[in-house]
C-alpha cells in the first residue's frame, strides 16, 4: 500500500483528556499565612493531634511527608529540642521547641495509646498520610473561615515568612529551612513587611 494511503491515528485519541491545574496564583493571591491566620488554623482544630500537627508544621517548617515521617527519638524533652530530618537532600539541623509546643507533645504522648514510634498517627495506630495531613489542613482552613483556600504546604511557607517578618536573618533562616541554596530563602526576606519600613524616611 502506498505511504499516501497510509491513516496515522492518534494512539488514545479516543480518551478524554485531564484539564491541567491552574497555576497557584488563579487559587490565592499568597502562598502563606500570617500569624493571625495560623491562630485562627489553630483554634478551629478539635483535637490534640490535629493541633499538635499544624502547629509543628508551621513552627519547624516541615514539609507533609517530614511532618508524617517524624518520630518520637527525634524529640529531646529535656533539652527541648527536636532533630529535623529533611527530605528533597535538604540540610538536617536541631530545632529548639518552644513551651507551649513542648507540653502539647507531653500531653500527646501520654495521652496516645498506640505504641507507634511516629509521632503523629491515625486513630487505628497507622503513621498519618500525607494525604490527609492535607484534607486536615483544608478542613482547619474552612473551619476557622479564611478567605485564602489552604493547604498544608503554606504552613512551610508561612514558617519562612514569618521568621523573616520578625528580622531573622536570611543565612538563619537557610539553615532552619533546610535549603541547600539560599536563593529558596530570599523568597521570605523579599515578602518581608519591614523591607521597605524606612524607605521614605529621610
Amino acid at each position: 500500500m502506498a505511504a499516501s494511503h497510509l491513516k496515522l491515528v492518534a494512539p488514545n485519541s479516543d480518551k478524554r483528556t485531564t484539564p491541567k491545574r491552574g497555576t497557584n496564583a488563579s487559587y490565592r493571591t499568597r502562598e502563606h499565612l500570617v500569624a493571625g491566620e495560623i491562630e485562627r488554623l489553630l483554634d478551629a482544630t478539635q483535637c490534640l493531634r490535629d493541633r499538635g500537627m499544624i502547629l509543628v508544621a508551621f513552627r519547624h517548617g516541615l514539609r507533609a511527608s517530614e511532618l508524617c515521617d517524624l518520630r518520637w527519638d527525634q524529640i529531646d524533652f529535656a533539652a527541648a529540642t527536636m532533630h529535623v530530618r529533611r527530605l528533597k537532600h535538604g540540610t538536617e539541623a536541631t530545632h529548639p521547641i518552644e513551651g507551649d509546643e513542648l507540653r502539647l507533645l507531653r500531653r500527646l504522648q501520654r495521652e496516645t495509646a498506640s505504641p507507634s514510634p511516629f509521632v503523629f498517627v491515625s486513630n487505628r495506630g497507622a503513621p498519618f498520610t500525607r494525604a490527609g495531613f492535607a484534607r486536615l489542613v483544608e478542613r482547619a482552613g474552612v473551619a476557622a473561615g479564611l478567605e485564602l483556600k489552604v493547604h498544608a504546604h503554606m504552613l512551610r511557607h508561612s514558617c519562612g515568612f514569618e521568621l523573616a517578618r520578625r528580622g531573622v536573618d536570611t543565612r538563619a533562616i537557610q539553615g532552619y529551612l533546610g535549603h541547600r541554596c539560599i536563593e529558596h530563602t530570599v523568597a521570605y526576606t523579599a515578602l518581608a513587611p519591614g523591607r521597605f519600613a524606612n524607605i521614605w524616611r529621610d
